[in-house]
């Protein structure tokens, strides 16, 4: 067993990728629980994977996560070894496959259009070009992708296509956004293709994922007694003056005041570059949010990545927000009609988690309804639902305002005349609150990119530092997932403890024929 009395990790940012890298650290190293040191500029770990609140203010989910059985192979593998909060006898895992079974997703309305009525999507609306084009994009080598939109590849027409319309909606993607990584989007969730229009294979937690999966890692790693330094900005590191990659400094501000780490030989640095949610703003019921531009981690990358070569290059990604920005909202209801409503409208059963879009939206509006109650501290009689909006400069249909300039009122309303449900609307208002948020940087991982944008996990030449998050480069894996995030920190921690147990591989469901034949045969419906 290696001697780590004198080795401590360093991770900056406490989002999933720095607890998981935690917890692999303490699994499979054998490392000391307080040897761990993570750093987080809020005062509350979960990065991304947030959710907050009370009946009397107002919930808050700045997104809400759809995992997936098929291509979550770390992420299950880890949860296999956090106790469930609930019952410490059952994973985390086994508490979520167990819910899941007993509320399978199944959407019955996935999109709606600008009637107020549910479109059938049995069929995905090609036309041979865009059969043509998929199919050219999926054999075609991503290094002859860069730089590439989406819309440099697909006619106009692929954009008006009931696929379109349902893929984009349930992994964020813009006709601007990044051919190369809707390319990976393809391969990884092929298996996905056929029945995209029911969702079935959306995995749901029992709760929002930072009460279901944040707070037992958390509890965790407090069993181990890792250093949790909360309210904690990192600034800058500096490195060793030679062709490595070695970390010397941490340079950090704890409530306002600067204050510095020096490095031991052995110590290592696992660095969140880049933050989806950073520089978010919440409106309320009676103001918009504001637009915000770069804080910490984007600022932290930017510097380090000037010091040396192999650390990416963030600027692609931080410095288009008109292209990597939407806005979300979270409504509380004080009753049950608006959810009763959605039940009879959809004829989904209610909390079944499934996501409704409304094609013809201006704002490109979706909602999710997920399983009640969706907080820990939810009260029975209160429900609670999130949806987001893709194009939020644009004026709404009805409430002629961008939607990025409209309260949480006006958002609510905005949403009511879409379903049709004007009759009702000062009821559900009345005894509702919506609380929107913009995030300015959500979709930067989609961002066109060319190879060497994003870091490798461990650089070329690195001694003691790894990227772990979503903009480090992982072969063939895609971004926007817990997964990647999670994969990031256990290739990050083998790799710089020299450890061979083996990541859990990528399932290739690109060569398994019963796959293909299925996506075939959606192709032509």
């Amino acid at each position: 067993m290696r001697d780590y009395k004198n080795t401590h990790a360093y991770f900056v940012g406490g989002g999933i990728a720095s607890l998981a890298g935690a917890c692999y650290l303490i699994r499979d190293c054998s490392f000391p629980g307080d040897h761990i040191h993570i750093f987080e500029e809020l005062n509350v770990l979960g990065g991304s994977n947030d959710g907050a609140g009370n009946p009397e203010t107002g919930y808050v989910i700045r997104g809400g996560r759809m995992l997936n059985d098929e291509t979550y192979e770390n992420s299950w593998e880890l949860l296999l070894s956090i106790p469930s909060i609930d019952n410490p006898e059952k994973s985390v895992r086994e508490e979520i496959i167990e819910f899941d079974s007993q509320h399978p997703t199944h959407s019955n309305a996935r999109l709606v259009d600008n009637n107020g009525e549910v479109v059938d999507v049995s069929s995905m609306g090609f036309d041979n070009e865009d059969r043509i084009a998929l199919a050219k994009l999926i054999v075609t080598p991503e290094e002859k992708l860069n730089m590439l939109k989406i819309s440099d590849w697909f006619k106009p027409h692929f954009f008006e296509t009931n696929f379109w319309y349902m893929w984009a909606t349930t992994f964020a993607f813009q006709p601007w956004h990044s051919l190369a990584e809707l390319r990976r989007y393809m391969i990884r969730f092929m298996h996905e293709f056929p029945r995209i229009h029911t969702l079935e294979g959306v995995t749901r937690t029992p709760y929002n994922q930072y009460d279901s999966l944040i707070l037992p890692i958390k509890k965790f790693l407090e069993n181990h007694n890792v250093d949790f330094k909360l309210k904690c900005v990192v600034t800058d590191l500096d490195f060793k003056d030679s062709d490595e990659i070695t970390v010397t400094k941490i340079y950090y501000k704890e409530e306002g005041i600067e204050k510095t780490i020096e490095l031991n030989e052995s110590d290592v640095v696992f660095v969140t570059n880049g933050s989806m949610t950073e520089g978010y703003s919440l409106g309320a019921m009676t103001k918009p949010p504001v637009l915000n531009d770069k804080g910490a981690s984007w600022k932290l990358w930017d510097k380090i990545s000037k010091k040396k070569q192999g650390l990416g290059n963030p600027t692609v990604f931080d410095d288009n927000i008109q292209g990597s920005k939407w806005e979300s909202f979270t409504v509380t209801c004080n009753n049950s009609k608006f959810f009763d409503l959605m039940e009879k409208f959809s004829r989904n059963k209610a909390g079944t988690g499934a996501l409704v879009t409304f094609k013809d939206s201006n704002w490109f509006m979706s909602i999710v309804l997920a399983h009640q109650p969706h907080f820990r501290n939810q009260p029975d009689d209160v429900k609670v639902f999130w949806g987001y909006g893709l194009y939020p400069d644009n004026p709404g249909n009805y409430v002629k305002k961008k939607m990025s300039e409209c309260t949480g009122e006006e958002i609510l309303i905005e949403l009511l005349h879409h379903l049709k449900f004007e009759k009702e609307m000062d009821d559900i208002i009345g005894s509702a609150n919506c609380i929107p948020c913009m995030m300015p940087f959500i979709t930067a991982q989609f961002m066109p990119r060319s190879i060497g944008d994003r870091p490798q996990v461990v650089p070329e030449g690195s001694t003691n530092l790894a990227f772990i998050g979503q903009f480090c480069e992982i072969p063939d894996d895609v971004v926007f997932t817990e997964e990647y995030s999670v994969r990031s920190a256990r290739i990050a921690v083998y790799k710089l403890f020299g450890i061979t147990r083996p990541v859990e591989p990528i399932n290739q469901y690109q060569y398994d024929v019963r796959t293909l034949f299925k996506s075939f045969v959606t192709m032509f419906k």
